[in-house]
């Protein structure tokens, strides 16, 4: 942090470029400390993590794209590349937004292989994996100034101890943002015809 902090939002971009490139660095407390030092520039380091998270994701997305099938198969077996792909192809970019937005410990970069192997157009890939990205760090930033940066162990505590219970909780808030976003636009229909 000592070499990151005089960076600034460079630092965040650099550390969330590695991170999807290449090896998992827990990004929570790099944006946390950054948050927490300075808040007023809490949107800046949301979107220079979003936007080096989404750039980073080139490689695996790429490799994917260029025959990882064999690969994931080989890493995680026949049975779970199934499930991971059919998702993918399922959900789309609705599926690779909610893997960007859910907390250390989900397997995000095989979301993005699998975005690869199933073809999804590059601009829609960064775009989601931008919208992803930008929701959770915003979100991880809210936490931050309200409670502190110590939210960032506490969450680290409840996915190892209450792994399915957390999941669970935030599948909960998840759904509960698309049916309000359902019921709004539906309403903003009716509200056109009448």
């Amino acid at each position: 942090m000592a070499v990151l902090m005089p960076l600034g939002p460079w630092g965040v971009f650099c550390i969330a470029f590695v991170d999807a490139a290449a090896f998992g660095i827990p990004m929570d407390p790099v944006v946390a400390a950054f948050v927490y030092s300075d808040p007023h520039r809490t949107f800046l380091y949301a979107i220079m993590g979003a936007v080096g998270s989404a750039l980073g994701s080139t490689v695996p997305y790429v490799i994917g794209y260029k025959g990882g099938e064999a690969f994931l198969v080989k890493k995680i077996g026949q049975k779970r590349f199934d499930q991971i792909h059919g998702n993918t192809e399922r959900y789309g970019e609705f599926g690779l937004i909610i893997a960007c937005i859910m907390p250390p410990g989900f397997p995000f970069k095989l979301f993005v292989l699998s975005a690869g192997v199933a073809e999804m157009t590059y601009l829609r890939f960064l775009l989601s994996i931008f919208a992803g990205r930008l929701a959770r760090f915003l979100i991880l930033a809210a936490l931050t100034i309200k409670f502190g940066p110590q939210i960032v162990s506490l969450i680290a505590v409840l996915m190892k101890r209450h792994l399915l219970a957390t999941l669970l909780g935030i599948g909960v808030l998840i759904l509960i943002g698309v049916l309000f976003s359902r019921w709004h636009r539906g309403r903003n229909e009716l509200d056109t015809i009448a």
